[in-house]
C-alpha cells in the first residue's frame, strides 16, 4: 500500500517551521518576521484565496539559510527542495525558490538548471512575496526597495553573485514593485470609495 504525502499548508505551520530554523540566526529571524508581517498588509492587493500563500511564502522564504537546509549554499534553491521534500505543496515550493529575482543569481552560480526544477509564477503573489522581501531590511525594519537593494549590494560585496547580476535584478524587482504599489493605490481607492 502506497502512503500519500499530505501537502503541508497553512500561516501557522509556515511560522513555526521557520522560527524552529530560524532562531539561531536572529538578525535572519527579524527579517523573515517582518516579510510575513508587511506580506500580510500587501493582501488587499490580490485574490482572496491568495492571501495566505504569500504570507505563508514569506514565513519560508528564508530557510535555506539555516544550517539544517543548506544543500547548495543558494538558499532560495535549498529552502525549496526542503519544503518540496517536506510536504509542502509545490506553489509555496516555487514562490521560494524564485524570490526576489533568484533567477538572475542562480545562472551565474550555475544552478539556473536546478532552479528550474520550479516553475516561476509570474503572478500578484510573487510580486507581493518579492516587494515583501525587498521592503525590510536586514533587522526586520521597513525600508524603500532602492535602499533595500544598495544595503544588500554593500553586505554581498562589489564582486558578489549578487552585484553581478543586479543589472538584471534590479529592473525586475522595480517593476514587481511598481505593480504591487498600482495595485496598493487601486486598493486603497476602492475602500475608500
Amino acid at each position: 500500500m502506497t502512503t500519500m504525502v499530505r501537502p503541508r499548508v497553512g500561516v501557522a505551520a509556515a511560522r513555526d517551521l521557520a522560527e524552529s530554523l530560524l532562531t539561531d540566526l536572529p538578525l535572519r529571524w527579524a527579517h523573515t518576521a517582518g516579510v510575513a508581517r508587511r506580506a500580510a498588509e500587501l493582501c488587499a492587493t490580490m485574490d482572496a484565496a491568495d492571501r495566505d500563500r504569500v504570507v505563508t511564502a514569506a514565513w519560508l522564504h528564508d530557510i535555506g539559510y539555516a544550517e539544517p537546509v543548506i544543500d547548495t549554499g543558494f538558499h532560495p534553491l535549498d529552502g525549496a527542495r526542503f519544503l518540496r521534500r517536506s510536504g509542502w505543496t509545490a506553489r509555496i515550493s516555487a514562490l521560494v525558490a524564485h524570490h526576489s529575482g533568484a533567477c538572475y543569481v542562480a545562472e551565474v552560480r550555475g544552478l539556473h538548471h536546478e532552479l528550474a526544477e520550479f516553475p516561476r509564477e509570474l503572478s500578484p503573489v510573487a510580486d507581493a512575496l518579492t516587494y515583501a522581501d525587498q521592503t525590510i531590511g536586514p533587522d526586520g525594519t521597513r525600508v524603500d526597495v532602492r535602499a533595500r537593494m544598495a544595503e544588500m549590494l554593500a553586505r554581498h560585496g562589489a564582486t558578489s553573485d549578487n552585484a553581478r547580476v543586479h543589472h538584471l535584478r534590479a529592473p525586475d524587482i522595480l517593476a514587481a514593485a511598481e505593480r504591487v504599489e498600482h495595485r496598493l493605490r487601486g486598493a486603497e481607492q476602492f475602500t475608500t470609495a
